[in-house]
């Protein structure tokens, strides 16, 4: 029998909080400690009453830790298919700590980090992939990834895997039934028809990884490295981008020794800034470890900022893939109006002028940035990928749906016995049965997945 587990499933340090409740025993073990009998109360439904416990020192003999109300929720209709129930109390961490306390000694167990929706997703509440937007939703930080969190949460891409599978299954089968009767050398699957189907699939699923990208970018925020030479104003302009005093800033050379790294949203889009350490040339062992730490983060950024100030030139660069690149003169409230303020894309000799210091010129820079960006339009209900896990199983179901394609292809002297090209597609269906769940079975991956999650989802 599975444990009956407990936990605050709402952030501490608010007015109130929720605390999680959910197993076979959650009602015997609610009613050893609220002071209302709700051993026949109605699911979906709210309770108002007490939490008490035994005392020696009350006249009644109870003391009361907090008012709370209850609200019950039945088997199999609950978030997480077991009876279950949430108790809203006052965000007091006593009050919260005594509550879970109170709950663990009449028999409930702390809950591990994701356990409730682990419990959704084995009693087939939700598939594996609805499961992974949980913690999506959760995490999600401007409309976007919380748009794209809620369609996944609502079934979107479960829905688009299950037409995919269901194509795929249909052409496996006509394939399996062929091995079955290949002593009578009969063809059940017409092979142009079978290339077309998985061209369309593959398609598709190309498509889904393409995704991946963007994905990536708007969950994680894009990479933009803040790179120049001493004292041109990289930490004020960090500070300027954050409405914040964030790096320290000195008119001492080498003051940033490490990298120092933040977010901020743009028009909905996430962007992660590295200050990083000047560059030039020095005998500082440690402030040579800080530059070369700067070329590492202009290695992984995505968008490079490029800063100087007037009448310095810019550090020359050298990396190993193609960045874009903004060029950036700072301190222009020293030099020049701000009516002379310039971006023209990759275009030498003319670049974006700012003051980090008053502000002027910092929202060209920003379009800038989101020009760079290149965040494209998601238009409604569209799936985009931003799980790791989900992107190598498409991948992995691409290569094999691709094996299929080169052997049936119409040039082909020898095609691939029926029995490889089963194979193949026995791979591409387990690997697309792993994103919702279908195809995983151990514990232990189970129990990696949902480790990420907090505790009391």
């Amino acid at each position: 029998m599975k444990e009956t587990i407990c936990a605050l499933a709402t952030p501490p340090g608010g007015a109130i909080a929720v605390i999680r409740l959910s197993g076979k025993e959650t009602f015997q073990i609610l009613a050893k400690v609220f002071s209302k009998n709700i051993s026949k109360a109605l699911p979906y439904t709210i309770h108002y009453g007490k939490i008490i416990v035994p005392s020696m020192t009350k006249d009644d003999g109870m003391e009361v830790i907090d008012e709370v109300l209850v609200a019950i929720f039945h088997a199999p209709h609950s978030y997480t298919g077991e009876d279950s129930a949430e108790i809203s109390c006052h965000g007091s961490r006593y009050i919260i700590q005594r509550i879970i306390e109170l709950l663990i000694q009449n028999g409930a167990t702390q809950a591990k980090p994701g356990e409730f929706t682990q419990r959704a997703f084995l009693n087939g509440k939700m598939d594996l992939s609805q499961a992974e937007a949980v913690a999506d939703l959760v995490a999600s930080t401007n409309r976007i990834t919380h748009d794209i969190a809620m369609s996944q949460l609502r079934g979107g891409f479960k829905n688009e895997l299950k037409e995919l599978r269901e194509q795929l299954l249909h052409l496996t089968t006509l394939i399996e039934l062929e091995l079955d009767f290949s002593d009578q050398d009969v063809e059940f699957a017409n092979r142009t028809a079978l290339r077309e189907v998985a061209q369309n699939i593959n398609h598709h699923i190309l498509h889904l990884t393409n995704s991946f990208h963007t994905g990536n970018a708007l969950r994680n925020g894009i990479p933009v490295a803040i790179i120049g030479a001493p004292n041109v104003g990289k930490s004020t302009l960090l500070n300027a981008l954050l409405h914040d005093d964030r790096a320290i800033v000195s008119e001492k050379k080498g003051t940033t020794r490490d990298l120092i790294e933040d977010i901020i949203q743009i028009q909905g889009v996430t962007f992660r800034f590295i200050d990083t350490a000047g560059i030039r040339r020095t005998k500082d062992q440690i402030e040579k470890m800080g530059i070369e730490r700067s070329m590492q983060a202009a290695e992984r950024a995505q968008i490079i900022i490029l800063l100087t100030e007037q009448n310095v030139p810019f550090p020359d660069i050298r990396l190993k893939e193609d960045k874009a690149i903004l060029h950036v003169i700072n301190k222009c409230d020293q030099s020049m109006p701000s009516s002379s303020y310039l971006y023209h894309k990759h275009t030498p000799g003319q670049y974006i002028h700012i003051s980090a210091l008053t502000g002027d010129g910092m929202k060209i820079l920003e379009e800038a940035l989101l020009r760079e960006a290149s965040i494209p339009e998601i238009a409604d209900g569209e799936t985009i990928i931003t799980n790791i896990r989900h992107y190598e199983a498409l991948s992995n179901a691409s290569t094999h749906l691709q094996k299929v394609l080169d052997g049936l292809a119409p040039d082909k002297i020898s095609p691939p016995p029926t029995d490889l090209l089963a194979e193949d597609l026995r791979l591409v269906l387990s690997y697309l049965g792993e994103i919702t769940g279908g195809s995983i079975t151990s514990q232990d991956i189970l129990s990696q997945i949902f480790s990420a999650f907090c505790v009391g989802k």
